[in-house]
């Protein structure tokens, strides 16, 4: 089974599923570099051309740069792959961004990716009480009309900062949001406005960090402390859906589903989000290629009317998450926001 794609701009489309950048940050080394590469190729020859960075994931827009670099030298050519980074300034120089900082930071994604244009650029802002981001947002449009960026795009954006940035003339191609059957926020207002001004959603969070899988299926609630930060934000997200009786009851609902089209439960909670509204793909935390052949069957499946029924009567009994998209993860003092990361670029304004 193919990998399906979507156009997202004139003579740009991306696989639906689209490998993420995060986890090779996470206790990355020197001696695993070359087995991080050969999977880079093994994703591309599945058919998961696109893959997800960030100027904040340490080390990772080299190594993508490296996979493009022996890409070009044993094929020629790299044009059937593309990389889709963001640019994430510190919390602490908000207030003092300038355009030659803004500039600076994308050359360097340039330099470390190895290429002349970005593919497209995610732009993400950590407060909207600094009112640069929109000043910020035409910056990397100028960037873009100088030819370093191909598509700029947007993460995490709530649905009123998105329409002020797109009617004050940026062009958001896709947003990038946490979506998942725990988090429904862009359906309250987000998937509205991308209907009507042509946007098409990135989503992450899909699987809950792995919650969503047979692994926590009848298993006791942990508590902490934690084996890491995503298994925080997750369980949070559970908490804040209905708790571990309502987050059990899914599972078991979803596992029902998937013993019927033999495919996993996380499979099935995957397809929910992929066939919803104005979504583009889905982005895969894996962290190496074992599990491609898993991810496929994603599209060797659909959803039937009694499945959706099934799910939504168990998620009608949700309680959150309040808000819109990312408005929990803003406040910087709340436990959402306490696990954030807020100075990862380092670089100066």
């Amino acid at each position: 089974m193919s990998i399906e794609r979507i156009q997202i701009a004139p003579g740009f489309s991306i696989s639906r599923i689209i490998k993420g950048g995060w986890q090779l940050s996470q206790g990355h080394s020197e001696g695993n570099k070359d087995h991080a590469i050969e999977d880079m190729f093994s994703f591309v020859d599945h058919g998961i051309t696109t893959f997800d960075c960030a100027d904040i994931y340490t080390g990772v827009e080299e190594l993508i740069g490296k996979f493009l670099a022996e890409r070009k030298r044993r094929l020629g050519s790299i044009s059937d792959v593309q990389v889709l980074t963001k640019f994430v300034p510190d919390f602490d120089i908000l207030s003092r961004i300038t355009k030659s900082h803004v500039e600076k930071v994308i050359d360097r994604s340039l330099k470390r990716l190895g290429v002349e244009q970005l593919d497209m650029v995610q732009f993400s802002w950590w407060s909207y009480s600094i009112p640069k981001w929109m000043e910020t947002a035409y910056w990397l449009k100028e960037l873009q009309q100088a030819g370093k960026i191909n598509l700029i795009s947007g993460t995490n954006f709530n649905t009123q900062a998105t329409r002020a940035m797109v009617e004050s003339g940026v062009p958001i191609e896709t947003l990038q949001v946490q979506y998942s059957l725990l988090d429904n926020r862009p359906e309250k207002e987000l998937i509205a406005l991308c209907k009507e001004k042509n946007i098409h959603l990135l989503c992450y969070g899909t699987v809950a960090g792995g919650f969503l899988s047979e692994r926590w299926l009848g298993v006791a609630e942990p508590m902490p402390p934690y084996e890491n930060r995503s298994m925080v934000k997750y369980k949070l997200m559970i908490q804040e859906f209905g708790g571990w009786e309502l987050f059990q009851s899914l599972l078991h609902t979803l596992q029902q589903i998937a013993n019927a089209h033999q495919v996993s439960l996380t499979n099935v909670a995957t397809r929910y989000i992929i066939e919803r509204d104005q979504v583009g793909g889905v982005i895969i935390g894996a962290r190496d290629s074992k599990h491609v052949e898993e991810n496929l069957k994603l599209f060797e499946f659909q959803l039937r009317p009694e499945d959706y029924k099934a799910i939504e009567t168990i998620i009608s009994k949700r309680k959150g998450p309040a808000g819109d998209v990312f408005d929990l993860e803003r406040v910087k003092d709340g436990p959402h926001g306490t696990i954030m990361r807020y100075n990862l670029n380092q670089i100066e304004a």
